[in-house]
């Protein structure tokens, strides 16, 4: 799953690979946002972790991760 999360003040998203499934990211994200002095923190599939303080989050967007595209072809 692809992970987006936006933060506030930063022109530019974050963008995380996770292995788990979007409602297991879903449930992470809800219970880490409930509290106000947290630190939403998430696990790439390389193994790199990104943190971010929840009062700095702005959205989370989780959806399939996207094939890369080869070639010059038009949709």
């Amino acid at each position: 799953m692809e992970v987006k999360i936006g933060v506030v003040d930063s022109p530019r998203e974050l963008t995380v690979e996770s292995g788990e499934t979007p409602q297991e990211i879903e449930s992470f994200v809800a219970d880490t946002l409930k509290k106000e002095e947290s630190v939403l923190a998430l696990s790439d599939v390389k193994g790199r972790r990104i943190m971010v303080p929840s009062s700095k989050v702005a959205y989370v967007e989780i959806g399939p991760a996207d094939a890369p595209r080869v070639g010059f072809g038009v949709e």
